[in-house]
């Protein structure tokens, strides 16, 4: 971003009301002051609240990116409506034609029919194909390489000339952005492609693999030669490609539990009231057509009328990337632009482009107007909050305001209009420095990271709960671990408080744990304070956990079951708040989130069977032990024991799998009571299958029996954190047994070099080329030379005679030789 050379403009505060509905003290961080401001709404009553957020653009599956601005948005949605208890009108718009859309439906469209015509033109035409659109391709994307390069040659070429991008360095200093990650997707298009063709052209892949290899380089070289000649008129050509990503978007994002906005718009449906509104704006003298019969909007003439342009980042208005990204890829060069930075509000059509009626001509809407005029007609000439991402400031959200109060300005006004009062920008969600984007194919979507476990809908929004909504987010292993953790930590209080309270009368005591009560006042007080500095839900998400910690740590037996759930429904309102509980309501009466409990057709086998083998345990761990009569016994008391046998497995499908277990169970013990075993034997053999009950047969079914010192086992769901603790414990006793079985190998191995070096008699071990006279023992006398052989040297080689000599001894020993 540039150096903010240029301030905001003044901002308006509104006005307070003298309703009897009284405010809360919150506070918004507000674009339009790059600071937090006071929330006051237009509504008289102070109860409604306006909300316009931009949609998205719909030509490509929503990616995680998406997912970080569309949860964002949801979860302040909720705070304001479910903590705040405003009356919130959100209204979301469908971007449905813009230029990126033209050229993807017409690229799929071109691209399509290109497929039908291949088996006819011949193998030879369809690689002489790709070689032009490899060439195109590498002459716009990748100047650095010739675009005359034969496709086995791209490889090597790729890492002559871009070393420093491949090494993850940067193009010219500083820091690794957006420039670096382009370069990167161009180059594993290019090399993705050049395989492929490569692979066709020696008929190891089919036709249809190498289109779904070389389609990127194939769409934009198919556009650029039959794109302006398509019948652009079928809107169907677009439309069955907008239609079909706004329905997997919806899907997408219910997935991920946001709430349906409350009024949908499509700028396809507003063509009239797109005309209308570029209509007045030209009336107010703050635009002007052109010879082709487009519109553009006419910043100094805006300007010199008391009115501000660009109030969310005055220092990017003269940022050239930012206006031609704004204006779109089919936007053609005008010279009757009176200023580079005004920008199209209605733009005439090119052949091979859509179009609507209007006075100009046919043409469609710019990309700006469209949220002007749906977000106008559906809530006026004034706006609580608009809403989007980051990336969409400048100049899309500037030059929306701008246009708008230019509609709804009044002629000869001294003031300018303020359309919205407070704007909010959703942060990045990034990867290696780079926001995740479309354009980039950095991206994973939301259905492929649902669909593989990535992530799950809470995971993922507890993620962006513990980073805020208007920072950055980025995906790191420590934030991935932060996320988790404190999920394990909200489930292992759920489980346990449901626990309490199911087995505790409330009319039982009421006694208090002054502690858990002076946290649970402090963090209510905290949280209340934390959602009015403009919604932070980071600060939120430490009190809870804080809140669980002294909680865990109280001693339960000051703590009453009703001050326990009073704190575990304020939790549990705190998480239906922040959506983390599917369409759990608000004021919802159970404690805890979905997950937690194990199933309703479930809970009586599983309480026999549990309750059985918490009899079997405490039995084999008495000082008798158990007996062939205590089994009989503890058999006969056996809940379902009866049924399992006269009536056998029940059909019904959701039950058989657990009263398979108890049957199991209940037919290993009767094969125990008749065996004979002693005391001893028996319980050893009763706590290895109750280990095997907890451990495989409950736990395969996605159960877990929590052993607790004089307390019944706690029944619960096998978790995450359940299952990383148990391969973590898989691992380490894997770990520890490869260490012995090393150990061990090491230690046989020393033992046969050791009986190795044994045989060897010690009167033979010196008889060699380097000596020429022994004694009776073996021990050199004389050097090879015919020389005496040194007293020291002497000594040393009687030590080592001796060791061979007890080596030796014990070799005969060991063999029966001695």
């Amino acid at each position: 971003m540039a150096a903010p050379s240029r301030q905001q403009p003044p901002w308006q505060l509104p006005p307070q009301h003298a309703s009897n509905a009284p405010l809360p003290p919150l506070k918004i961080w507000n674009s339009l002051t790059r600071s937090k401001t006071p929330f006051i709404p237009l509504d008289q009553n102070n109860k409604r609240v306006t909300w316009y957020a931009c949609g998205p653009t719909v030509y490509d599956d929503a990616h995680l990116g998406h997912a970080r601005n569309y949860v964002s948005t949801d979860i302040v949605r909720r705070i304001m409506k479910d903590y705040f208890k405003f009356e919130v009108e959100f209204v979301m718009n469908i971007t449905d034609i813009d230029d990126k859309i033209i050229v993807r439906g017409r690229q799929q469209h071109l691209f399509d029919e290109y497929k039908t015509t291949q088996s006819k033109i011949g193998k030879a035409q369809v690689e002489a194909d790709c070689r032009a659109a490899l060439s195109a391709y590498l002459s716009k994307n990748l100047v650095l390489l010739s675009h005359e390069l034969p496709p086995e040659q791209l490889s090597s070429q790729i890492s002559d000339k871009y070393t420093h991008v491949l090494e993850g360095k940067t193009l010219a200093g500083g820091v690794l952005g957006d420039k670096e990650a382009k370069l990167k997707m161009h180059i594993r298009t290019v090399q993705a492609a050049s395989k492929a063709m490569v692979s066709y052209a020696k008929d190891r892949i089919s036709l249809e693999e190498l289109n779904q290899q070389v389609q990127d380089i194939l769409l934009p070289y198919l556009d650029s030669l039959y794109g302006p000649k398509i019948d652009a008129s079928d809107h169907s050509i677009f439309t069955k490609l907008t239609k079909k990503f706004e329905d997997r978007f919806t899907e997408d994002v219910r997935a991920l539990n946001c709430l349906d906005p409350d009024v949908i718009t499509r700028v396809t449906e507003y063509g009239p009231q797109v005309v209308d509104f570029v209509g007045k704006v030209l009336d107010n003298d703050f635009a002007y057509k052109t010879s082709d019969g487009s519109v553009y909007f006419d910043i100094k003439n805006f300007e010199a009328a008391n009115n501000c342009y660009a109030r969310l980042e005055p220092w990017n208005r003269n940022d050239k990337d930012l206006q031609a990204d704004g204006e779109g890829a089919l936007t053609k060069k005008t010279s009757e632009k009176r200023s580079d930075a005004d920008f199209a509000l209605w733009k005439s059509s090119k052949p091979g482009e859509p179009s609507w009626p209007s006075p100009w001509g046919g043409g469609r809407p710019g990309w700006h107007i469209e949220c002007s005029a749906m977000a106008s007609d559906k809530l006026g000439g004034r706006i609580d909050i608009h809403s989007g991402g980051i990336d969409l400031a400048f100049p899309h959200h500037d030059n929306e305001i701008a246009q708008s109060e230019a509609y709804w300005c009044e002629k000869d006004s001294q003031s300018s209009h303020q359309w919205v009062n407070y704007f909010m920008h959703m942060g990045h969600l990034s990867i290696q420095g780079s926001k995740m984007s479309k354009s980039l194919k950095n991206f994973t979507t939301i259905r492929e990271a649902l669909g593989r476990g990535d992530w799950t809908p809470r995971g993922l929004r507890i993620v962006f709960l513990l980073g805020g909504w208007r920072e950055g987010i980025e995906i790191t292993d420590d934030l991935v671990k932060e996320g988790s953790s404190w999920e394990d930590k909200l489930n292992n209080f759920f489980i346990k408080t449901n626990d309490v309270l199911e087995n505790q009368p409330l009319d039982k005591d009421d006694t208090v744990n002054k502690d858990l009560e002076k946290a649970f006042a402090q963090t209510k007080e905290n949280t209340d304070h934390a959602l009015c500095d403009s919604f932070n839900t980071a600060s939120v998400m430490k009190s809870i956990s804080e809140l669980i910690s002294v909680y865990n740590l109280a001693d339960k037996k000051t703590a009453g079951p009703r001050q326990i759930l009073d704190v575990a429904r304020w939790i549990t309102s705190m998480v239906n708040t922040f959506g983390l509980n599917g369409t759990a309501p608000i004021n919802d009466s159970s404690i805890g989130w979905s997950g937690i409990g194990v199933p309703d057709h479930a809970k009586p086998w599983l309480s026999s069977i549990s309750r059985l083998r918490d009899d079997l345990r405490r039995t084999a761990k008495s000082q008798d032990g158990v007996t062939t009569m205590s089994i009989q016994d503890l058999l006969s008391k056996s809940e379902f024991e009866s049924k399992s046998k006269s009536n056998g497995i029940p059909d019904e499908a959701p039950i058989k799998p657990y009263a398979r277990v108890l049957s199991s169970l209940e037919s290993e013990l009767s094969s125990l009571s008749t065996s004979g075993s002693s005391p001893g034997d028996l319980s050893k053999q009763i706590l290895s299958l109750c280990d095997r009950i907890r451990d495989v047969d409950l736990w395969n079914l996605d159960i877990y029996l929590e052993d607790r010192d004089a307390q019944p086992a706690l029944i619960r769901p096998v978790t995450r954190e359940l299952r990383a603790a148990k391969e973590a414990a898989r691992l380490k006793a894997s770990e520890e047994a490869e260490a012995k079985r090393r150990a061990k190998a090491e230690r046989e191995k020393e033992a046969k070099e050791k009986a190795e070096r044994g045989k060897l008699n010690p009167k033979e071990m010196f008889r060699t080329e380097e000596y020429s006279a022994w004694d009776e023992e073996g021990l050199p006398t004389r050097e090879r030379n015919g020389g005496e052989v040194p007293k020291s040297k002497g000594k040393k080689l009687r030590k080592e005679w001796e060791r061979q000599q007890r080596l030796h001894e014990g070799w005969k020993r060991e063999n029966g030789l001695a």
